[in-house]
């Protein structure tokens, strides 16, 4: 578990991808103490295997499956990347629930000055639309961040000062792609409606959808 803090970054030095599961490696800006084998690291979001380091050289077992999900496959070597080590019991909870399983990458459509803040705005695709509202959470590139617009196709985010010079986001250009791991409180509930229901989870979540969810609908499903 995570919490979308970013504890460090790191460039891609070599990625080795095969049928069923390849390899990445990073090279981290700072030495990690304390590293052991077989330990979860999100790079850009996405939990990975420690399968070997020394120093500053990460090396990463990754699934074909990982590859083909994030824009860890797409990323070519130098490329910077966010890092953040899992969290341990009694860390301070910063951000908010992240799994680092990654659910879709979402295409940058711009990036432009907010005041003293940098506002991206995302295209949002169909895996996560079900689970963004308006100032909630939502998981970019390992970055715990806060909705801060969201339209039909579309939503927006704003970062911070800190969050810009500590994290490789600044690195990131309109026409990249970012991971993106939508809310997992959110993901429950819309799972729990969706049974009660007996809906899909578009239809729970989205009112462009055609048939929003209505207080007949919670009624019939015991809420009172």
């Amino acid at each position: 578990m995570f919490t979308g803090l970013i504890q460090g970054t790191g460039r891609i030095v070599d990625r080795a991808a095969s049928s069923g599961a390849g390899r990445l490696t990073v090279e981290s800006e700072k030495e990690f103490v304390s590293l052991a084998y077989g330990e979860s690291i999100a790079v850009n979001g996405a939990c990975l295997t420690l399968e070997r380091h020394d120093g500053r050289i990460l090396v990463f077992h990754v699934m074909e499956e990982s590859f083909r999900r994030t824009n860890l496959g797409k990323l070519p070597p130098g490329s910077p990347v966010n890092l953040e080590r899992a969290m341990a019991s009694g860390d301070r909870f910063g951000g908010h629930l992240v799994t680092g399983h990654v659910d879709a990458c979402a295409r940058i459509l711009s990036r432009g000055p907010a005041g003293a803040d940098t506002e991206f705005v995302l295209e949002t695709p169909g895996e996560v639309a079900p689970f963004l509202v308006p100032k909630g959470c939502i998981c970019v590139d390992g970055i715990s961040l806060t909705v801060a617009s969201l339209e039909a196709d579309r939503f927006s985010v704003r970062i911070i000062p800190v969050t810009w010079t500590e994290t490789a986001l600044r690195f990131r250009k309109a026409g990249d792609f970012v991971n993106l791991e939508a809310d997992l409180i959110g993901k429950y509930v819309c799972r729990q409606l969706q049974r009660m229901l007996g809906r899909g989870p578009e239809t729970v979540s989205d009112p462009s959808s055609g048939r929003p969810l209505t207080m007949d609908d919670l009624r019939e499903a015991g809420f009172q």
